[in-house]
């Protein structure tokens, strides 16, 4: 719930600036190490904007995957699983994740 109303927060700053325009999507990045579930986080943010002006508001989250910093192959590559962060490619374990924590609001919709 935490994390829906600190989306939330973000929304109104920003609308505020745009002279308080109605938001109509919130666009979000969430990775697979965020330790967020989906169904979860939809389901807070339902709650949160109960009896608000974002009531009628989407929230868009797009799913990042685990991606690596290969050594081995010189470049991203994604990993296994979450249980198994090796490259899909050459087998060669993570030793650097640089896609998948992200929880970030990338963008707003807004009604002026």
């Amino acid at each position: 719930m935490s994390i829906a109303l600190s989306i939330l927060e973000v929304a109104e700053e920003e609308a505020a600036r745009h002279g308080g325009a109605e938001v109509e999507a919130i666009h979000l990045k969430v990775g697979a190490l965020a330790g967020v579930v989906k169904e979860a986080l939809l389901s807070a943010y339902e709650l949160a904007c109960e009896k608000t002006p974002f009531e009628r508001t989407r929230l868009v989250i797009e799913e990042v995957p685990i991606m690596m910093n290969c050594p081995t192959c010189a470049g991203e590559r994604p990993v296994h699983s979450l249980q198994r962060l090796c490259c899909v490619d050459c087998e060669a374990p993570a030793s650097e994740i640089v896609h998948g924590r992200e929880l970030q609001v990338t963008a707003l919709e807004l009604v002026e």
